[in-house]
């Protein structure tokens, strides 16, 4: 009867025994060592992955800057306009540096011409504020759809190494197969997280350029009604 306790429980010993094995090969594994396991198409993601990330801070701070409040440059400008003091109008779109004084500045240069050429020369302007305020966003689309492609090629890689070593050998070995897959499959996992951030703050920078454009074509449009008032 005691060795009957003995042998049932020796394979509960041998299970707790494997289960802190685990545990402590769990454990031992480092976020950083498992990217440095990734292999060669690692490389080529940190860069993609700091790429979009210089792209992303220095477009921000770009278009937070152009999407400043400027109410009080409209107003500034209206009074000016009304009081028929074109030049300090003028001096007040140049001093603000926004794309919206440089957008009214134009359309100040042209008064005196008929509408149909002042609202020509404040569309051209404002697509051409709107081209420089979405330069290189694009690139941020680019690499949400390339890393996880790349990260896919290099799983891909790591797999058709695999079992190269298994034809070689003429063995299949557990241990080699998993041990290798689960080190292939970090690439994979590395190119779907930088390809969903980049492909959300790609979304980002361009609502926040869909506000400055709405913004823009409202003072547009109230600064061509200013000048069709009677008088103007």
């Amino acid at each position: 009867m005691f060795l009957l306790q003995i042998d049932t429980l020796n394979p509960i010993a041998d299970t707790a025994a494997a289960t802190s094995q685990t545990m402590q090969t769990g454990e031992e594994l480092r976020f950083i060592e498992l990217l440095f396991k990734g292999g060669w198409v690692m490389v080529p993601l940190a860069l993609l992955a700091f790429m979009g990330l210089v792209i992303f801070v220095e477009r921000y701070l770009t278009i937070r800057k152009a999407s400043k409040d400027e109410m009080n440059l409209m107003l500034q400008v209206k009074q000016s306009v009304k009081s028929a003091n074109l030049e300090s109008a003028l001096a007040i779109c140049r001093n603000s540096n926004t794309p919206l004084g440089r957008m009214l500045e134009k359309g100040l240069l042209r008064i005196g011409r008929p509408i149909k050429d002042i609202e020509g020369a404040i569309e051209n302007v404002g697509k051409l504020e709107v081209s420089k305020l979405e330069k290189n966003i694009s690139i941020l689309g680019i690499i949400a759809g390339i890393a996880p492609m790349l990260g896919f090629v290099g799983t891909i890689i790591g797999v058709i190494t695999i079992f190269h070593e298994v034809s070689v050998k003429g063995i299949i070995e557990i241990g080699t197969i998993s041990g290798g897959l689960y080190v292939k499959m970090i690439t994979s996992a590395t190119g779907l997280i930088i390809g969903i951030i980049a492909y959300v703050l790609y979304h980002i920078l361009n609502i926040m350029v869909d506000r400055i454009i709405l913004k823009m074509e409202t003072d547009a449009i109230e600064f061509i009604d200013l000048l069709e008032e009677p008088g103007k």
